[in-house]
Parts: C-alpha cells; structure tokens; sequence
C-alpha cells in the first residue's frame, strides 16, 4: 500500500484546520481537541493553511467610498459592469484584490443554470484571478480562449489561462492553438483558415461574457517582456500614439485599433461585440491608467474591475 508522503499529509491536515477555523468557526481550543492534537500543533496547521494559500478570503461587504466610485463610473463611461474594490496604497502588487473581484464575477456567470459562451484573454491578472476559482461543475457552458498559448519561441505560454481554468472549471473548453503574434498578415490569414481555429474563432464571436486584461505601452509592458515585440518594435508604436492593449490589440489614446503592420500581425481573436457581449477589462494601477482610460472611452470594453486610485483617475476632467 502506498502511503502519502509526509508533506501531503502535513498539508491534509492543515486544510482540515483551516476548515475549522475559517470555516466551521472553531476555536483552536476546539480544534486541537477534534484533531486530537496540541493546541500549538492546531496553531501551526492553520498558519500554514494560510501561508500554503490553501484559505483564499473574499470580503463580501460594499464599501461605500467603492460603490460611489463605480457608480460615478457607470455613469460616465455608459458601462454594464463596474467593480471597484479599495486600494492598498502600500501594496505593489497589480493583481491583489481586483484578482478576488475578477474570480468572484467569474464564478457568479459561471454558476448561471442557462448555457453561456465565456471567452477570457490572458496575462497575469488574468491567471491570479483563475487561480481564485473554486472547483466548478459547469459542463452546460463553453469557455474559449481569445489569445494563442503559444510563446514565441514555441513554448507554451505562462500567462495563457485556458488550461488552469480547466484544471477547476469542468466545462467545455477551447483553446487557441496559434503564438499571440505571427510573423505576417499573410501567415495569419492562413492560420485563421485553418478549420480547427475557425471553429475557435467562431465560438469566440458568440461570447455572453468576455474577461480580459489592460496592457500598458514601454518597453517593460507584458508584450516586451514576454519576447512577443522587441523595444524597437514597441518605442516606434509609442511613437504613433500606441496607449495599450489588449489580447495583442493595440490602440491609441482614444481607444482605437490602430492601423498598423504589428496589428495585422495579431493572431488573438477580435474582442467579441460590445453590443452583445459583457467585455469586462481587470486592471489598475499608475502604469496601467492610460491604457485603462483609453480601453473605457474607446468601448474596447464595457465592463471594467479596478481600484479606487484607478477610478479616482478615470473620474478626472
């Protein structure tokens, strides 16, 4: 008989504390005596039930500065979805707490009963708010990647989150077997022929619900430093007004999709209509407050979860 290691037993353990404790509401009084344990031991195992990320901690309680802001934002963007969730001014993180937010509206679409098309683009918020869900039984929906899962140099692509969402989503879900960005036009029009990707890209434009990410223009923006353009490449589209982008599609101040040789180059799917289709970008922070702004006023997406420093900033004259 195989017997668990002890390291997966420690981490068993600590799982069934942290349910009593953050769960269950029990004492680690209660706790050492139902584990039959010390009170030290049960004291240990919920500590590290946190620092192993086994208790993940949703606030549920709108804050009112949050909801006057996305109100406020709402209104002047004309948006169908608007979060926005209190900022850490100590923190530099750019995933932490918009990543709970994200995960949490993912979860509300994917519980709906009806059958939905969910698409969802790539990057890091994008995968830490993935690695928020919870197991999911789903298999009445689809769920589509926007974006290839491919690097540029033929690996797979560590921000693609197609196949973590599947590891908790058990859910049909579709792929994109093709690099964010392809050498020429000529070689996307091929690729896009092909029949597996058509029928990818064909789901795509069918989306209820689209989640995607905000890239920033530099040359330490995601598209720099994940080998996909290289600084030339990225110091000249700033030159022409290149504000951010998203999935690869790049767009100037105002919004637009620029029309540019490294767009003709992007191999992602279009952004599903924003007519039927929730788009909803998951951003924030002072690099990102361009790219943001311009992803709202230009309706590259209608829906937006962000921070209060983000929407303090969008909400300026």
């Amino acid at each position: 008989m195989v017997r668990k290691s002890e390291t997966q037993g420690r981490l068993d353990d600590a799982a069934r504390a942290g349910w009593l404790y953050y769960v269950a509401g029990r004492t680690q009084d209660e706790i050492a005596s139902s584990m039959s344990i010390s009170r030290q031991s049960a004291q240990r195992l919920v500590s590290l039930a946190v620092a192993e990320r086994l208790i993940k901690v949703r606030l549920d309680h709108p804050i009112a500065a949050c909801l006057e802001l996305a109100e406020a934002l709402r209104k002047k963007y004309d948006l169908k979805h608007i979060e926005v969730v209190p900022s850490d001014p100590g923190s530099t993180s750019t995933t932490v707490g918009i990543a709970e937010a994200g995960a949490a509206e993912i979860e509300r679409w994917l519980k709906r009963s009806d059958p939905i098309v969910l698409a969802i683009g790539t990057g890091r918020t994008l995968k830490a708010a993935v690695d928020q869900l919870p197991v999911i039984e789903c298999p009445q929906h689809r769920i589509v990647s926007l974006t290839g899962n491919i690097g540029p140099d033929g690996s797979a692509a560590y921000y693609n989150v197609i196949f973590s969402m599947a590891d908790a989503v058990k859910a049909r879900h579709y792929p994109m077997p093709l690099p964010v960005l392809v050498t020429a036009a000529e070689e996307r029009e091929l690729l896009h022929a092909q029949a597996l990707v058509r029928s990818t890209l064909d789901i795509s434009a069918q989306a209820d619900v689209t989640f995607v990410g905000i890239g920033e223009m530099g040359i330490d923006a995601p598209l720099c430093l994940d080998g996909f353009l290289g600084k030339e490449e990225m110091l000249g589209l700033m030159k022409l007004g290149a504000s951010g982008e998203i999935c690869g599609w790049i767009f100037g101040g105002d919004g637009k999709l620029l029309d540019n040789a490294i767009n003709e180059r992007v191999a992602s799917a279009p952004i599903p209509s924003r007519e039927t289709s929730t788009v909803i970008g998951i951003a924030k922070g002072k690099r990102k407050f361009e790219a943001i702004k311009a992803a709202v006023e230009g309706r590259q997406v209608n829906g937006l979860i962000t921070d209060e420093a983000t929407a303090e900033f969008l909400l300026r004259d």
